[in-house]
């Protein structure tokens, strides 16, 4: 990846991290942690990977991204207002009354969502559905999901990827947030959902693995998905909750916790002198 792409996406993620502190600060509630672990994640597929049109957010031909992980709406809503879906000032609305800034995704109020998501292992559902739609009206578009490891404990995650390895669904692509950590803890401490890699080859999917953090490594991933045929692709991306913060980073306790004034402040000051 050259430089110049490169400090684009860079600068890009720090928008959505901002965009995110934002909206929880203002809301004193939402996710924070597993948003910013996602934050690169999202620069990428919407500006490098994915084919839509902002000022058409229904367009019928474009790449659909569900957010399986839905609490981590504050990244999507980031992201949408950075790539021009809806006005940046919206944010300071999450999770506020009379606001379509919902505290997790709804495609029938909030342009670009392209599912209603929040509980855990429907959204990855959903996604084989538009996979197998696009296959059965002969349609090229991609669809992406984006599952958390936490979420992946969920029995339905399963059923889903056994579903699109058997209708060969290789215009769909999950992304794996693989931070390690949920609201309770440790991932393998709560219901120990690893190995991922081999348990998806099992199931018969591509699988690929990725930085989550590191656009060239990103890059490299999501080129392999698309040459991979006859077969859905996941892409593990090795990730850090509460990434770009360092108070948050790592912390299971900003699972699901709004920095206060004093925090935000902070937060918004460490983004702001970083590169």
């Amino acid at each position: 990846m050259n430089q110049t792409k490169e400090k684009k996406l860079k600068k890009i993620a720090k928008n959505i991290r901002l965009g995110i502190l934002e909206e929880v600060h203002a809301a004193s509630s939402g996710h924070p942690g597993g948003s910013l672990s996602i934050a690169d994640i999202l620069a990428y597929l919407y500006w490098e990977e994915m084919n839509v049109r902002p000022d058409e957010p229904d367009w019928a031909d474009r790449d659909r991204l569900v957010l399986s992980k839905g609490h981590t709406a504050p990244a999507i809503y980031a992201a949408l207002a950075e790539k021009g879906y809806l006005p940046k000032e919206d944010l300071k609305g999450f999770r506020q009354i009379d606001s379509y800034l919902q505290g997790h995704p709804d495609m029938k109020h909030t342009p670009g969502v392209d599912m209603t998501t929040g509980s855990l292992g429907l959204g990855v559902s959903a996604s084989d559905g538009m996979a197998l739609s696009a296959k059965v009206a002969k349609k090229d578009y991609r669809v992406y999901a984006i599952v958390g490891d936490g979420e992946s404990e969920e029995g339905q995650v399963w059923e889903a990827a056994m579903f699109a390895a058997h209708y060969k669904l290789d215009n769909l692509c999950w992304i794996l947030d693989l931070n390690g950590l949920q609201i309770d803890g440790k991932i393998t401490d709560v219901i120990d959902p690893t190995p991922h890699d081999k348990k998806f080859e099992a199931f018969g999917w591509n699988v690929l693995r990725a930085d989550a953090h590191d656009f060239a490594s990103l890059e490299a991933a999501f080129k392999a998905a698309k040459k991979c045929k006859g077969k859905p692709s996941v892409i593990i991306a090795d990730s850090i909750k509460g990434k770009g913060v360092s108070f948050m980073e790592n912390q299971v306790g900003w699972h699901g916790k709004a920095p206060n004034d004093e925090q935000y402040a902070a937060a918004v000051a460490e983004l702001n002198a970083a590169e």
